[in-house]
């Protein structure tokens, strides 16, 4: 059996996992990281230019003020400078907008791929993890986290690239123009790095805590929306209000801080860059002055490579939000593509000819229970011979629809076993059994589309004619007729059907599929007296000459049933048909007498 699927209580690092799931960008990231590699190399290079463009200038400037003389400078040789200048500058833009774009389209499409992996992992996903997880949280993974991931990806990976680039050019060009100017940058790196990475353990946590809030943020938004009949109906509003309120204002909390700590490396990379630059300037000054550095062109160009080296480690303060948060996105995401899937069973061949489905049914020893714990099914037994309408009753929480899940494997038993047709439905694919199943559950589903796409739904070539009888028994003709498009209208929301005929849709849609065995599940509780009496006339029709397990509170819709298993506390507590069931004067009698005295 599968065990309850939750995320894990701390998230771990999914980093590798990002990386690995990149792969096959790698060709064009590697171009992308070249270009930006290109770009920074010229970028370095432009300060090498302004200091000759300097050298050219100072010494006629210099000349000029002592002798008293005109003003004179090379024209040729700064003009060729100033051509090189502007070739480098356009040099590094070019490179670096084409890498940019590169970049920004393959981390696209790469959060398109990741949204594909998540709906493909939530249709693999068991059914006990929609049962213990928050359909908010889930949405809140599928956008938002992703969303965040591919952000922080954008700005961050080539503002990363390109910073270590930088930091790595400009601190060898430092030291070929002066090691002694560039032993006092060198002093505030520590600094700096020490101010990042005190920032980063501090905030880190809390950015993680920000994006689960925003899941849990989601989930009570959905849950508030979907559920605002009741909520109206039970003057709620203002509980409902101040829930939210409470944890949006817990969100604000856990955000405003992560920000915060995010937020103060800005000031203090600024801080220490200010005096970096005032150290610089009286360094340089006093080498000047004593004679070390014969050029003034080496202080102008260091000034440039002082900022070009104080850049990339502001950027990294100013972007480190985007990447914590980033890295938090990213561990949600990958935690959840790495959560235990239902396990595949395509090898499994197919076991029964569903042309020729006898129908025959087996429970075994059968014994379930959603905490392994806690049994809900204890050693339920019983065989259904083939074509027989059988009726499972009880009260609330006997374990009639458990018992119709783990026909259809949307659970694991926990011990024992099912036939159909003499086959244990552990060794059929999940596929084939749901295929010799048709259902109709109390929990009505349409999809966005036309009335036709929902009635049809995942079946092709359904004959039109069928199709009109279908709607004539499941007395939807007369809605079909007074919609624009009949049955090719678009239904735009769940709202534009009544609970009643997205009940007759559900019944319609079992009919078209026409399967060789039948589930139904309170098929008729949203419907009136009158529409139950004729779809009860389509459901005997449909019914006739196939297995089917009918649950119902309605004792009058399984009178006439072949079996009726009376269930109470996980177990079959009584077995006959209507009459000997009534004549036996136990559970079924009582429930039948309290509907019809």
């Amino acid at each position: 059996m599968i065990a309850a699927t939750k995320a894990p209580a701390k998230e771990k690092n999914k980093l590798g996992a990002l990386v690995k799931a990149f792969r096959k960008y790698y060709v064009p990231f590697a171009i992308s990281i070249l270009l930006l590699v290109v770009s920074v190399i010229f970028t370095i290079l432009t300060p090498g230019t302004i200091r000759e463009l300097t050298n050219q200038i100072s010494p006629a400037w210099e000349h000029a003020v002592i002798e008293g003389n005109t003003f004179k400078i090379d024209l040729g040789a700064v003009t060729s400078l100033g051509i090189r200048l502007a070739v480098y500058v356009l040099i590094s833009f070019v490179t670096g907008a084409i890498s940019g774009f590169v970049l920004n389209t393959i981390i696209q499409k790469f959060s398109k791929d990741l949204r594909a992996q998540i709906s493909e992992k939530i249709n693999k996903m068991p059914l006990n993890y929609f049962d213990t997880t928050q359909l908010g949280d889930i949405l809140s993974v599928v956008t938002n986290d992703v969303d965040t991931l591919s952000t922080s990806l954008q700005n961050s990976v080539s503002m990363l690239v390109q910073s270590g680039v930088m930091l790595l050019g400009v601190f060898v060009a430092m030291f070929i123009a002066a090691w002694q100017m560039a032993l006092v940058v060198i002093c505030s790196l520590p600094i700096m790095l020490v101010i990042i990475m005190l920032t980063f353990k501090k905030a880190l946590p809390l950015f993680d805590k920000s994006q689960q809030a925003l899941g849990d943020v989601n989930g009570t938004v959905e849950e508030n929306y979907s559920g605002q009949l009741i909520i109206k109906s039970f003057n709620a509003e203002a509980k409902k209000v101040e829930e939210f309120r409470a944890k949006n204002n817990a969100f604000g909390d856990i955000l405003y801080k992560s920000q915060a700590f995010g937020g103060l490396i800005e000031p203090a990379m600024s801080f220490v860059s200010y005096l970096t630059y005032a150290a610089v300037l009286i360094t340089g000054g006093l080498l000047y002055a004593n004679g070390t550095i014969k050029e003034m062109g080496i202080i102008t160009g260091f000034i440039v490579y002082v900022s070009l080296f104080q850049e990339p480690l502001a950027q990294i303060g100013q972007a480190s939000s985007t990447i914590q948060l980033g890295t938090a996105a990213c561990n949600r995401v990958f935690n959840f593509l790495e959560l235990e899937e239902l396990p595949e069973e395509g090898d499994k061949p197919q076991l029964l000819d569903h042309a020729h489905i006898r129908g025959e049914v087996e429970f075994r020893d059968v014994c379930f229970g959603y905490d392994p714990k806690k049994l809900t099914i204890k050693n339920f037994s019983g065989k259904i011979k083939p074509g027989m309408k059988v009726a499972i009753i009880g009260p609330t929480g006997a374990g009639k629809t458990t018992l119709v899940n783990l026909l259809m494997r949307f659970y694991e038993l926990t011990s024992g076993d099912i036939l159909v047709d003499g086959v244990s439905i552990k060794d059929m694919s999940r596929a084939e059994l749901r295929d010799i199943f048709g259902m109709i559950l109390q929990e009505t589903w349409v999809i966005n589309g036309t009335l036709r796409e929902n009635i049809v739904y995942n079946l092709k070539n359904v004959d039109e004619n069928r199709l009109k009888e279908i709607l004539e028994e499941t007395n939807l003709s007369h809605y079909v007729e007074t919609l624009p498009q009949g049955l090719d209208t678009v239904i735009q929301k769940e709202s534009a059907l009544s609970a009643g005929q997205k009940q007759l849709v559900t019944i319609a849609r079992a009919m078209t599929e026409n399967a060789p065995m039948l589930i139904l599940d309170e098929a008729t509780s949203n419907v009136d007296t009158r529409t139950e009496i004729l779809i009860q006339k389509a459901m005997d029709s449909l019914t006739s000459g196939r297995t089917s397990f009918v649950i119902a509170h309605r004792l009058s819709t399984i009178k006439n049933a072949d079996l009726i298993f009376v269930m109470k506390d996980g177990n079959i507590v009584e077995t006959g048909n209507h009459d000997s069931l009534m004549k036996l004067g136990g559970l079924y009698s009582e429930i039948y007498n309290s509907q019809f005295n």
